[in-house]
Parts: C-alpha cells; structure tokens; sequence
C-alpha cells in the first residue's frame, strides 16, 4: 500500500518516518490541479492529508488570522478531497475533537456522531471541514486530541506542560502519537469511512501526565496550577480552550484498538526519558 502524506508538519513526519511505503510531500497546494498532479506523479493507493492550520505559538493566532485558517482548515481539505475524488483514491483526513467544548452527560464522552460545539475560529473551521468532508463517499476522518510522543517535540503536549510556569488543571481525551500512527495505518488498509476518533480510551489530568513527568524525566520540575476558567481572565488565552471526553465506537466496529490512556501515556514518557538523555 503506497501512502501519500500531504503536509510535512509534525504528525505527517512522524507517520512518514514510520511508514517505509510512504511518500511525504511538502508541496503549497493552491489549487485542484497542484493535488492532481501530485497524485499522477507519486500513484499513491491511499492519501492522508495531516496539513492544516493550527497558529503558533497556539491557536489564539487564529483568531486573528482567520483567512489563513480558513483557507488552510477549510479550502485546502476540499481542494484535496475533489482531487481524491475525481482519481477514484481514499483519503484519510486528519481532524480534530477539540471540536467538542465541555463533558458530555454519557460519562463514555462524546461520540463521533454527536455533533459538535465549536467555539473558537480554529475549532469552527476544522468542524466546517468535517461536515463538508464527511458527506463524502471513499473519505474518512480521523480526529486527534492533545498528542502525546516519546519523541520531544515543541508539539507534544507533554513539552507544552512543562515549559509553562502555569498549567490549568484539567482531565481530557489525549491521543498517544504511537497507537495515533498504527490506527491511521489500519484506518488506510482499510480505506474505512466515516468519522473517527482516534484517542486512547479514558482520560487523564494534567496534574498525572506532570507527575508521571516528575517521576520519570525531572523529579526537579515545579509548575502553578490555574482553574479553567483563570486561563482566559488572566489574560493567558485569548478564548476558552476545549476540554472534553471523547468515546470512539466507529473504532469499535471495525476492531481497531488502542491501549488505555494511562498504560500508554506511562509507557511514552519511559521512552520520553529515554530519548531526551
């Protein structure tokens, strides 16, 4: 199976380098026919688009720069998608369940069928994509949340915790990068469609992802906590970030499992530890 990865970010580099039988292209798609073209050069059998538009140094960036995001969130999925299309090839779209703001009464989380309450511009235009993309036939969607490595990354949300003197005190959904890359793998053999989210069953705190830190990289390591809602009256967040719980039955039906957050999140900051001496 020949996979072209569209987007040389961190997740597409990170699933390049596990794939031998990829092709990672960092190719500025403007218009279908860039898509199409890439598409008779490499005659991939299956296509993951892992670019997109998240801000830096984080997504409040977005919400003052929102023909930038919508272009990249938005258009550029769609220009990929009528290519795919017209080519007879599966694409496996890389989104997002920060689209869900809040716990869902099902104490599971929320389902891949539960629509979505988007509040901030990066959320409502990966939300966007997912609607338009998911009325699409030989098309899936796959919805990470807070990525988790054994490689250190300015990405991986454990590098974020700890470089802030301030963390707010939270439980959520998170995806394991390891288990992330196998699932994608299988979700392409399988040219599966529909909405998935691809997050490790169950939740973790932020207080446990620093602890596990201080146990196993940093005993030395301090940080403040903050509530939810200080982060934005402090003024270090410009909206409310999403905090959620996420459930993922479409994974169910098809037989693909992850590990339990909390025997991956442990078994990647063993290896975090490992890699950063």
């Amino acid at each position: 199976m020949k996979i072209l990865i569209i987007g040389n970010g961190w997740i597409g580099k990170r699933c390049h380098e596990s794939w031998p039988d990829s092709v990672l292209s960092d190719i500025k798609i403007k218009s279908v026919t860039d898509v199409i073209a890439l598409l008779e050069e490499h005659r991939p059998d299956v296509v993951l688009n892992a670019a997109g538009v998240v801000g830096k140094p984080n997504v409040d960036w977005c919400e003052t720069h929102q023909q930038e995001t919508i272009f990249g969130n938005i258009v550029l999925p769609i220009l990929i998608a009528e290519a795919v299309q017209q080519k007879n090839i599966y694409l496996l779209h890389m989104g997002t369940g920060c689209v869900y703001y809040g716990y869902f009464t099902d104490p599971k989380g929320w389902k891949e069928s539960d629509p979505a309450n988007p509040l901030a511009v990066y959320t409502k235009t990966k939300y966007a994509a997912d609607l338009v993309l998911s009325t699409l036939p030989n098309v899936g969607i796959a919805r990470i949340r807070m990525p988790i490595d054994s490689i250190p990354s300015s990405a991986n949300l454990i590098d974020k915790l700890v470089r802030y003197p301030k963390v707010v005190d939270v439980i959520n959904s998170a995806t394991v990068v390891e288990d992330m890359i196998k699932v994608f793998y299988k979700l392409l053999e399988q040219r599966a469609t529909g909405i998935f989210h691809v997050t490790n069953p169950g939740a973790i705190k932020h207080r446990e992802i620093i602890a596990l830190y201080e146990e196993l990289v940093d005993p030395s390591h301090t940080n403040e906590w903050l509530t939810e809602e200080d982060l934005v009256t402090s003024g270090l967040a410009k909206k409310k970030r999403s905090n959620n719980i996420l459930q993922s039955p479409n994974l169910d039906a098809l037989g693909i499992a992850m590990r339990p957050i909390h025997e991956a999140v442990r078994d990647a900051m063993i290896k975090y530890s490992e890699n950063i001496k």
